[in-house]
């Protein structure tokens, strides 16, 4: 194996079972660390006509446009006023960078394969986002998948702004 390649899979084990969460009121969240490229603070959003209500609008991070949705209106949660503890989780999925607009961001939590169970089955509609509950503690944890956030038609629309 090629010194390169060696380091690239290095990186992935220290990412693996890693979860980044964060709340949306009383609620916990997760989500796999090795899809966030980074957080950071609310900031002023520019609405884009013709948008679902729950993608508030585009940011300019550092010259880079990125979408962001609001992930309270996403689960059809009442908005919320942004304070100074709402966060922007950047992800990159397979077709996009987009921003997480979360209530606020917790921590970083090592939750083992063996900590976490299939979500119940709800139908279609029910659990799509939900990838898995993480048990922590007497808490737990509700296991997002980065790459069921968007459908395909929403992250092609994105991926044209």
């Amino acid at each position: 194996m090629n010194a390169a390649f060696e380091e690239i899979m290095e990186f992935e084990d220290t990412q693996k079972d890693r979860y980044l969460t964060f709340s949306l009121g009383s609620e916990l969240y997760g989500i796999e660390i090795r899809c966030v490229t980074e957080i950071v603070g609310i900031q002023p959003i520019t609405e884009v006509p013709e948008l679902p209500g729950y993608i508030r609008g585009i940011i300019n991070l550092r010259g880079k446009i990125i979408p962001v949705l609001d992930v309270r209106m996403r689960f059809k949660k009442p908005f919320r006023e942004y304070n100074d503890r709402t966060c922007i989780i950047v992800i990159d999925t397979e077709e996009v960078s987009v921003g997480l607009i979360v209530d606020s961001v917790a921590e970083v939590l090592t939750i083992p394969e063996g900590d976490i169970v299939p979500p119940p089955d709800l139908g279609d509609s029910g659990n799509r986002y939900i990838k898995g509950i993480g048990k922590v503690g007497g808490e737990v944890k509700l296991l997002l998948d980065c790459h069921k956030l968007l459908n395909e038609e929403e992250a092609q629309c994105l991926k044209d702004i």
